[in-house]
């Protein structure tokens, strides 16, 4: 390559490669129990994969990992959020689950524990996501506890236009980083 020609690439290289730095991905953490670990569905079906999918389709460059672990309480979560939310993460989807009441925590009891999970994470300038909703039966799968294919598909656009919601949400407290 004649070197005019071969300096040319490399210039543009580096200015491609500095325009690809500018804007780091958002990083996204959805921290629940078996339901955001996927059971009983496909990894590529689970809600966490299938929102960082909407999410790029949206044109948000935004990367999302699931910390689900299976059988997991509110209360594990909180004792494990420091390590399930590397440092770094702009937004957790909390999905808590009923573990907590199948296995006999009262709903105050769990509902002082998500929100200490929340309250912690928020110290740590960590956006978050409460996703909670009581589903009905037909959104469940034949076990009445764990997510069809579908309703993962369902959860993964709701949680989407929540954070595109949330990334366009002007700072309102001076604690929380912008995603903007």
């Amino acid at each position: 390559m004649m070197p005019l020609l071969r300096g040319f690439a490399i210039a543009v290289a580096l200015i491609l490669s500095a325009r690809a730095g500018c804007a780091e991905a958002i990083k996204i953490v959805a921290v629940g129990a078996s339901n955001t670990s996927g059971w009983g569905v496909s990894s590529q079906d689970a809600f966490p994969a299938r929102l960082q999918t909407i999410l790029r389709q949206r044109g948000i460059d935004a990367t999302v990992v699931s910390a689900g672990i299976i059988g997991s309480t509110a209360a594990a979560m909180l004792g494990l959020i420091d390590n399930l939310v590397p440092d770094g993460t702009n937004i957790v989807v909390l999905q808590p689950g009923g573990n907590d009441l199948r296995l006999g925590s009262s709903k105050e009891q769990r509902a002082a524990t998500i929100a200490a999970i929340v309250d912690r994470l928020q110290r740590r300038h960590i956006r978050v996501i409460v996703y909670d909703p009581e589903f009905p039966r037909s959104y469940l799968a034949w076990d009445g506890i764990h997510f069809t294919a579908a309703t993962h598909a369902k959860i993964a656009k709701t949680l989407a236009d929540q954070i595109a919601d949330e990334l366009n949400k002007p700072e309102t407290d001076q604690n929380m980083p912008s995603l903007k």
